[in-house]
């Protein structure tokens, strides 16, 4: 695989995310990138995305959403009509479905209050100010940080990875210093938008 294909590059991305790439594939996609600037774009775009994922809380689909989706489906005294459609048209049926999910998680997730979240492995040594998080000087915090809905202020020391989402990072001070990348993600219809694009995106690859 020495010279790499974007379509195969793709699929390799979603994988190396999972983390389901053998070192020898990790290898191979991490070579493609660097000589690719559009598929190195596309893979940044992703790694947000799985960021602002796994930031997400899990919740359950309004309950109206159901009995919305189920009047909205063809009258039952004509199923032939439209069980025939989706047999005759599977890639846009499965385009349909996708959106529906996409657009209750996006719903789902705008209805949320927009109250502060602080995610991460170590937050004994981070204080939180009102919807300010402060990581203090002379103090290390271990771990990625994610923080939804706030502002950050990084003076002391982060052993990994920061992540800001629909919140600012105040400049770094002097003092500060974070091992790890730092990602800031502020609009989440960006992410519903880049979903929707990246899905058609892999479909028109396979294709």
């Amino acid at each position: 695989m020495a010279d790499m294909k974007c379509n195969v590059a793709v699929v390799l991305m979603h994988d190396h995310l999972d983390g389901d790439l053998a070192r020898e594939e990790v290898i191979q996609l991490q070579q493609h990138l660097v000589q690719c600037p559009s598929c190195y774009a596309r893979y940044e775009s992703l790694e947000r995305t799985d960021a602002l994922v796994k930031a997400l809380p899990i919740e359950k689909a309004p309950d109206y959403l159901s009995d919305k989706i189920m009047k909205s489906l063809p009258s039952p005294r004509r199923p032939a009509a439209w069980t025939s459609w989706v047999r005759r048209h599977p890639a846009v049926s499965a385009a349909a479905i996708f959106l529906v999910v996409m657009l209750s998680s996006f719903v789902s997730m705008w209805n949320q209050s927009q109250e502060l979240s602080v995610s991460g492995p170590d937050l004994e040594h981070v204080i939180i100010e009102g919807k300010k998080v402060i990581v203090p000087a002379g103090q290390k915090v271990t771990g990625d940080l994610t923080v939804v809905n706030g502002d950050v202020q990084v003076l002391g020391d982060l052993d990994g990875n920061l992540t800001v989402i629909d919140g600012n990072l105040t400049p770094l001070a002097s003092t500060a210093h974070i091992a790890g990348e730092i990602k800031t993600i502020d609009r989440a219809v960006d992410w519903f938008w880049y979903k929707v694009s990246s899905y058609f995106g892999t479909l028109a690859y396979g294709s």
